[in-house]
Parts: structure tokens; sequence; C-alpha cells
């Protein structure tokens, strides 16, 4: 008869009696081992859990993300269309949906997740995200640079958390007492812009009041004799004054762009003065305005009149012309803004006596001039141009508004090739033209400018041309290929060799990946014939004019009545 194993109690708990591996090392040696292996990947999983909490968050939120597009997808009609109801000025209407603009969109929103993210780990706060060494930089004196300007990025995509954080931040922590040596022209159009287009969007008056108090800070840099603006100002103490290296003038570009900024801020508090500091330059400037409409960079202050010095539609020079014509438009075209176009159409006819056309290709360009001297030579940040043209051309007649338009595609496709002749299909900061040889890089560093990508937007919102999504898309996937690491997004010291550099700038925010998003949106998303966009991509509420130019003086009744919806100028980036 087979013996039966004993289970009995007092059989199993010997095992438990510590005097039994006190006679038996080896096996006491056996349990301590697997005793402290086991407390060590109790011990390792928590340790990774904690670590990767954060991590976990980001993939839940990208998962309903996805779960969201696969929604969207599933809705699609058995003609590979989505049908949607959207509200406009004109009531409801019914917009067909392309699936390829849904999950492109998608794509660019989860890169803005990405970008955000990033940030809001390693640099809460902080200006600018380093991504490679994953700290934050104060590059703007530590007004949250990144955050401000990237509020109506995360409205406009429906971050709502987000946005509702980075208020929280702007609430507690936004403090503009700072000794600090600020650019007017980059915290006017950075941070006045973003908190104003976060007001219009949300009709949170937090953002009105912190637009508000900035721009107080900003004013005494137009107190000089002509009007025209110093262009730096410390924000503690004031003394505003200009840089050493323009010998004592203002720059065209950062005393010619803060119209639109701050004939909003005068709308909607109904105080005249933000407008009347800002227009008053204008109207200096329109008392010598040459016929040509075209301006050199450098503006004496003290006497309002311009020396000999570099005409370009690039660095410095740049979203002068470009306020001109928003301000028209801010102003909802009405006969008190007519001035804005009327100087803004004599800079286009100067702009027209710059265009030239390379061989073989035929590539149009903007040359740069210098008295009576023309350079083969062209920036990047220039190719805002193709939009504000496309923009522009509908306040023409027919003929001109065809030539405009045309023009206006013929430098879009310029500056598209200016990111497809790189090894990287991403754009250098500026080319040169030389005969036989098309274009050729210059400057080689790519700080993920929005330009190329800005006109694009522009020209498909225009033309319902969608060559213009697909070159856009080509351009993301290049800085998906080049620019994103698991920090965040780096621009690149040389788009011929890739090598990374270690900042993601704000207006990548700002600005690339809202123009991408708004590419692959529907047309009623930030309507044009709503809204008005900054140099720095925020959108301003369009609110008729009625009170005349020469005056600046603000009309109580052209506060805007807001509705819940559900260029660069002259800087140098390094």
């Amino acid at each position: 008869m087979a013996r039966v194993r004993s289970s009995s109690s007092s059989s199993r708990l010997r095992y438990c009696n510590p005097a039994y591996y006190l006679k038996r090392p080896k096996r006491l040696a056996l349990l301590l081992i697997a005793f402290v292996s086991v407390t060590l990947v109790v011990w390792d999983r928590q340790t990774l859990l904690r670590e990767h909490e954060e991590e976990v968050a980001k993939l839940s939120e990208q998962l309903s993300h996805l779960k969201s597009l696969v929604e969207d997808s599933q809705n699609v009609q058995g003609d590979a269309t989505k049908k949607v109801m959207l509200k406009g000025r004109g009531g409801e209407k019914e917009v067909v949906l392309d699936p390829i603009d849904i999950q492109r969109r998608e794509k660019v929103k989860e890169a803005m997740i990405h970008a955000w993210s990033s940030y809001e780990k390693y640099a809460w706060g902080q200006d600018e995200l380093q991504p490679q060494s994953k700290n934050g930089v104060n590059s703007f004196g530590g007004l949250g640079a990144t955050l401000v300007d990237s509020l109506d990025t995360l409205y406009i995509m429906g971050l709502h958390e987000q946005f509702q954080k980075a208020r929280e931040w702007i609430a507690t922590s936004l403090d503009f007492d700072k000794d600090y040596e600020a650019s007017v022209f980059e915290t006017t159009i950075r941070v006045v812009g973003g908190l104003l287009s976060a007001y219009d969007l949300s009709e949170d008056k937090l953002f009105l009041d912190k637009a508000r108090e900035i721009a107080d800070r900003l004013l005494p840099a137009w107190d000089t004799p002509s009007g025209i603006p110093y262009n730096i100002i410390n924000l503690a103490h004031g003394r505003p004054h200009n840089p050493s290296w323009t010998g004592g003038d203002s720059i065209l570009a950062d005393s010619g762009t803060e119209q639109v900024e701050f004939i909003a801020l005068s709308q909607r508090t109904g105080d005249p003065k933000y407008q009347q500091k800002a227009e008053k330059v204008i109207v200096e400037l329109n008392k010598t305005f040459p016929d040509d409409g075209l301006l050199p960079i450098y503006i004496n202050p003290e006497r309002g009149t311009s020396g000999r010095s570099i005409i370009t539609f690039g660095a410095m020079g740049d979203s002068f012309y470009e306020y001109l014509l928003k301000v028209w438009i801010q102003g909802n075209k009405t006969s008190a803004v007519k001035p804005y176009r009327d100087m803004w159409e004599k800079s286009m006819t100067g702009l027209l006596s710059l265009i030239r056309r390379t061989t073989p290709s035929s590539f149009a360009y903007m040359c740069e001039k210098n008295g009576n001297f023309l350079t083969n030579k062209m920036d990047e940040l220039a190719c805002f141009a193709p939009g504000m043209l496309a923009l522009g051309s509908s306040g023409y007649g027919p003929d001109d508004s065809k030539k405009f338009l045309t023009l206006a595609e013929e430098l879009a496709w310029t500056c598209y090739n200016f990111y497809q002749s790189t090894p990287t299909k991403l754009a250098g900061e500026n080319y040169f033209f030389y005969a036989g040889q098309d274009l050729s890089v210059g400057t080689s560093w790519n700080i993920l400018r929005p330009e190329t990508v800005e006109s694009l937007f522009y020209l498909w919102r225009l033309t319902g041309n969608k060559t213009y999504q697909e070159w856009g898309w080509n351009i993301f996937q290049a800085f998906e290929k080049n620019s994103r690491i698991e920090s965040g997004y780096v621009g690149l010291k040389d788009v011929n060799t890739g090598e990374k550099d270690n900042m993601m700038q704000s207006f990548f925010l700002a600005e690339t990946l809202k123009y991408l998003y708004l590419l692959f949106s529907p047309s009623s998303v930030i309507s044009l014939d709503e809204w008005v966009f900054n140099t720095e991509a925020h959108p301003i509420k369009i609110v008729a004019r009625h009170d005349a130019v020469t005056s600046g003086i603000a009309n109580g009744n052209d506060r805007p009545k807001i509705r819940l919806r559900g260029r660069k100028a002259g800087r140098t980036r390094e």
C-alpha cells in the first residue's frame, strides 16, 4: 500500500520555525536570497511606478486623443467624408471634413501635447525650454513667455485642462515687476498679444487685466519728441532707450508692430491712451512716406525720419508692412482705417520693384535694397509675405487682385523650396541667389520658424488649393524627423548636417504648430472674417472702427462683443 505524504499542520509549520534554518545554513542562505530578490523586485517596481507616473498620464491623454480620432474615423460615411454643423457669422452651415485632414490635425495636436508636456515637466513658468539639457531659461526676463505664447494654441486645440493650469499660473505667479531690459516689440507681440487673444477666446477678464498691466509698463517707451518709440525699456524702472548697435536709432519693425495689440487693448478697456501712442507712430511716418512705400530699417526717434540704411521685407523691416494691412482688417476695412490700406498699397508697389527671378528654375524672390543697390538675398522671415499678399489681394480691383495673388503663389513656391532644397528638408535662415544656380542656403540654422507655414495657411484658406496642405504636411514631417526629441523640439544648428541645438522657441508653440493645426481645420475655425492674427499668430477679434486714425481715439461703441467658440518682425532668434 503506497504511503501517503502527511498533510498535518505540524509538518508544514516546521518550515516557519527559525531553528529549522539555523541547523540548515544552506537553506537559510537560499531563503535570504529569495527574500532579498522579492524585496528588490517590489522596490524596483514601486520606483519605476513613481518615475513613470507622468509618462503614464501622458500616454493616457494621448490614448484619449487616439480614441477620439478612431471615433471620427468610424463616423466617416461611405463617401469618405464627415459632415458637421459649424457656427459662423452667417449662422450654421454644413461642412464636409476630409478624414486625412482629421488625422493630420490630430498628429499636429499630439505634437503640441508633446511640446507642452516637455515644457511643463522641465521648464514650467520659465520663458523657454532647453530640451537637450532639460532645463528652462528666462530669455525674456522671466515672464513665462512660452506659457503665455501658448495660451490660445491650447484653447483652439481644445486642450482645456492644460489651458486652465496655465491660467492658474498667470493668476498666481505672473509678475511684471522685473529689473529686466525688455524688448518693447517682443513683449508686445508675445505677452500683450498672447493675453489679449486668450481674453478674446475665453472672455476671462484676468487676461485683459494682465495685458493692461504689462502694457502700462511699456508705454513710457513712446515718450519721445517724435512719438517713434524707443525699443528697449526696463520693466521695473522704465528708462527707455535703444540698443547701442543701432547708433541710437529705433528699428522700423520694432516701432511699427504694436498697433494691432494696442488698438485692441484700447477697444477692450475703453482707455484710448494705448491706441493713441501706437497710432501716432503711423501718423508720423506717413508725413514723409515715399511713393514706393519702402522705408529703411532705422528711424531717428528724435526727428521721426529715416536715414540711409537697408530696405528689406526680412529681419527688422517685415512686420511693419504686415501691420499696415492687418490694422485695416482689424478695423473691419472701414474708412477710419483706410489710411493704413493706402500706405500698404504704396508699399506693395515698392515690393514689386524688388522682385527678381532665378535661373534656370525661375523662382521668384524679394531682394534687399541699400541705396540704389539690390542684394540677391532673402530671409526665411520674409516668407510671411506670400500670406500677406494673398490676404491683401482681395482689396484690389480684379486685375491687381489676380496679379498679387499670383505673386503670392510664386513666392510661396520659392519658400517651400527653401525647405525642399536641403538634406533635412528644413529651411535655413536666409538664402542667396546666383545666376544659373537658383538658390543657395546662406546662414544654415533652422530655429523652428513659422513664416512659410503661415503663408501656406493663408493660401489654402483663400484659394482652397490642397497643394498648400501637402506642402505644409511635408514641412511638419521634416520637423518631426529632425527636431523632435524625447524632451521636446529643438532647432538645427545646420540644416545640411542635421546637428541639433538646445532651444524650443516659444513661437514654435504659438505660431508654427498653430498654423499647421489650422491648415488642416475647417475654415470656420478662427475664421478670417472674424479674426486677424498678430505677428505672433495670436488671433484678435475684428471690430469695426469709426474713429479717425489721426485722432487715435477709440469710440466706446467699438468695444467687441465676444462670442465663445468651442512676422515676425526684426527679431534675431538665437
